[in-house]
C-alpha cells in the first residue's frame, strides 16, 4: 500500500508564498550574486523599497519555492511595512529609524566562521554557503516579544544542513551566535554603551537542528535588507523574534549554555528558551495577543507561535 504523506501544517502551497509578481531566475541571481563578476546595482521591484542593500551579495532572489509548505490561512504582511519596521538596536531603538541609519554598513565581503566543539569547523563567504545550500522560500509566523507579530516569506537553508556539515561532536549540546560588532558603521552601539556587545545569542543542539530553523539570506523574494539582518541571519519561529539574530559572523558549539545578551541585561524579561507562550506574561505585559504591524488588528497569540505539533516535543509536552 502506498505511504501518505501530510504536509505539515506551517507549509504553504507556492501560489501562497509571496505576493512579488516576479522573482529573479538562476541565471541572474548568481550574476547579482558576483560569480559572473557583475555587482548589485539595485533590487527595487514595482516601487517596493529595498535600497537598503546597496552592496549586498543577492542572497534571495533564485530560491525554489518549496511547495509543500502549505497553510492557506496566512495572509503575508505588508512589505513596505516590514522592510521599514524593525528592531536593530546596533543602529537605532527606534524601529522606524533603523533602515535610515545603515547605509554605511558593510555587508560585502562577509565571511562567516562556524567552529567549536565540532570535527571540521569552517571559514567562507556567505555566498560560499548560498552555492552550497540553495535555499528556499518559506512563509513564517513571526512574533516578537513586544506583543507584535507578522507573516513574512523568507529565503534561507535549515541551519542544520550547515551544522552536519561541520559535524558537532558528542559534546556539543548548544549553539551560541554572534552578530557582526562594527562600531564605526553602526552608531547604536556608541549610545547603548552599557549593553555586553557584541549581540549573542543560542539554542539548544536539537533547537538548532530542527527542521524549522532556518539561516535567512532574503525576504519576498529578494536578499535581506540591511535593516533586516542582512547578508545573514536566523528565524526560529516558534521563539520570540529576538533569539533570531541578525547579521551573524560566527555560530560556535558548546558544551553549557551560553550567556546571551537579552538575557544577561534582564533574564527576568528576556530568558534564554523564550518559546512563544500567551500564559506567561512579559513583566510589563500580557502576552495572550498580538498587534499585526501592518493592519494594526489585535489576534490571539498561539502557542510556541503556531508551531507546537512540531516542536513542543523538545520541551516534554509533544
Amino acid at each position: 500500500m502506498a505511504n501518505l504523506i501530510t504536509p505539515p501544517r506551517w507549509r504553504l502551497t507556492e501560489r501562497d508564498v509571496t505576493p512579488e509578481s516576479v522573482f529573479w531566475n538562476r541565471r541572474e541571481f548568481l550574476r547579482q550574486m558576483g560569480f559572473a563578476g557583475v555587482g548589485l546595482a539595485g533590487v527595487a521591484a514595482g516601487g517596493r523599497a529595498l535600497a537598503q542593500v546597496t552592496n549586498a551579495p543577492a542572497t534571495g532572489g533564485a530560491a525554489v519555492r518549496n511547495p509543500q509548505f502549505n497553510d492557506p490561512k496566512l495572509r503575508l504582511s505588508d512589505s513596505e511595512v516590514v522592510l521599514h519596521y524593525n528592531n536593530f538596536y546596533e543602529f537605532s531603538t527606534r524601529k522606524e529609524q533603523v533602515h535610515r541609519l545603515v547605509d554605511k554598513f558593510q555587508i560585502t565581503p562577509w565571511q562567516i566562521e562556524v567552529g567549536g566543539l565540532c570535527e571540521k569547523p569552517l571559514k567562507a563567504d556567505v555566498r560560499e554557503l548560498i552555492a552550497e545550500f540553495p535555499p528556499e522560500d518559506r512563509v513564517y509566523r513571526f512574533r516578537c516579544v513586544e506583543a507584535w507579530s507578522m507573516i513574512v516569506p523568507w529565503t534561507g537553508f535549515p541551519l542544520a544542513k550547515l551544522l552536519a556539515k561541520v559535524q558537532p561532536k558528542s559534546e556539543a549540546k548548544f549553539v551560541k551566535f554572534t552578530t557582526a560588532e562594527k562600531r564605526d558603521q553602526m552608531p547604536g552601539i556608541a549610545r547603548l554603551r552599557e549593553y555586553p556587545w557584541p549581540y549573542t545569542e543560542g539554542l539548544r543542539l536539537d533547537e538548532a537542528m530542527h527542521d524549522l530553523t532556518l539561516v535567512t539570506t532574503g525576504i519576498y523574494g529578494k536578499p535581506l535588507p540591511k535593516q533586516m539582518g542582512a547578508p545573514l541571519r536566523l528565524v526560529v519561529p516558534w521563539k520570540y523574534g529576538y533569539k533570531s539574530i541578525k547579521s551573524v559572523v560566527k555560530i560556535e558549539l558548546v558544551a553549557t549554555q551560553p550567556a546571551t545578551l537579552w538575557e544577561t541585561l534582564a533574564p527576568d524579561e528576556y530568558p534564554f528558551e523564550s518559546n512563544v507562550d500567551p500564559r506567561v506574561p512579559h513583566p510589563r505585559w500580557s502576552q495572550a495577543t498580538e498587534r499585526l504591524v501592518d493592519t494594526g488588528d489585535r489576534v490571539p497569540t498561539l502557542p510556541y507561535n503556531g508551531y507546537g505539533e512540531f516542536v513542543a516535543k523538545l520541551y516534554g509536552k509533544g
